[in-house]
């Protein structure tokens, strides 16, 4: 595998591609299937079209994070990509909420394979990889060819396609990807592109105590119009009387030029002296030169062109995580 820069080359000028194994996919079937998760989840699910997505986030009644999802509408069945390590405890505890609902769960992620093309010429790589017009798809939609499901991802600011395909059709899948002139890219690069482009990771960024607010995720998963979910009730709480404050914000964050190393996850963001928050997710950027971070700031510190210091080094805050 070549090193971060010459990765960060091939995605700007040409094309990547990435195996996703390590994320979680779950299949729901049913004809419940959209009523069963929207009662559960933040986003609209009833109203999701065929071969559209949405992203979303399953919360304990406190309002916190027990997951994040990319649910995606195949017409006869709903697929949602997790984080990695969630899926199978994530359908057993989904499977338990079942009672009169014609719906079933089931972890998938060992029967479908998922492939990442990323880069300036990934929507030429698809066409021929899979004759398919991939450039004109929105965020999260898909389309198939044969039993290829191409969705465009959300996760990053340059192109960016998840391919899904049985596991069995893996191999002949990823030919046609590197025949297309697709390099391989690995998965650090994922992670920076996600961190420059301020979408934080579940695991990472959000964890089992995160409010989904606090992480920047108000506008792309919670739908302030749906009807009841786990969890509404603190966040209609604190969007409607708290006027959305929350202590704490993700922002996205660029490191001085004399840092040439990441710092660690955990690291203390200070401002005058005091311990502010700490760091979540660092990463070289080859782009910018410097080296780009997540990390929670006291909510009074969350400002873009703030400066603050982390790992003895002075950082801008360049906005908030989205």
């Amino acid at each position: 595998m070549t090193n971060i820069d010459d990765q960060y080359r091939i995605i700007t000028n040409r094309a990547g591609w990435i195996d996703r194994t390590e994320l979680g996919r779950l299949q729901f079937d049913g004809k419940d299937r959209h009523s069963f998760l929207q009662a559960l989840v933040s986003n609209e699910v009833e109203a999701l079209l065929a071969n559209h997505g949405v992203y979303a986030t399953y919360l304990t009644p406190q309002g916190r994070m027990i997951a994040d999802l990319r649910i995606y509408n195949r017409g006869d069945r709903l697929l949602a990509v997790v984080a990695p390590g969630v899926a199978t405890a994530l359908a057993a505890r989904l499977d338990q909420l079942i009672f009169a609902e014609d719906v079933t769960v089931r972890d998938v992620s060992a029967d479908i394979a998922q492939l990442t093309v990323i880069g300036a010429t990934a929507e030429g790589v698809l066409e021929r990889a899979f004759t398919v017009d991939a450039d004109s798809l929105a965020p999260l939609a898909q389309l198939a060819a044969r039993d290829v499901v191409i969705a465009r991802a959300d996760e990053a600011d340059v192109p960016m396609f998840d391919v899904f395909v049985p596991s069995a059709g893996r191999e002949e899948a990823l030919a046609a990807i590197q025949g297309a002139g697709a390099e391989p890219v690995g998965p650090a690069l994922v992670d920076l592109l996600r961190i420059e482009a301020g979408r934080p990771a579940f695991g990472v960024d959000m964890t089992a105590e995160t409010i989904p607010l606090e992480a920047g995720l108000q506008d792309r998963a919670i739908s302030t119009s749906k009807g009841c979910y786990v969890g509404q009730e603190v966040i209609i709480r604190v969007l409607h009387r708290g006027g959305g404050r929350v202590v704490k914000r993700l922002v996205t964050l660029v490191f001085a030029p004399a840092a040439k190393a990441p710092a660690a996850a955990g690291t203390a963001i200070t401002a005058d002296g005091r311990d502010i928050g700490a760091l979540t997710s660092a990463a070289w950027s080859p782009r910018r030169e410097r080296v780009v971070g997540l990390g929670y700031v006291h909510r009074d510190h969350a400002e873009a062109g703030r400066h603050v210091h982390a790992g003895g080094h002075d950082v801008e805050i360049t906005g908030l995580a989205r």
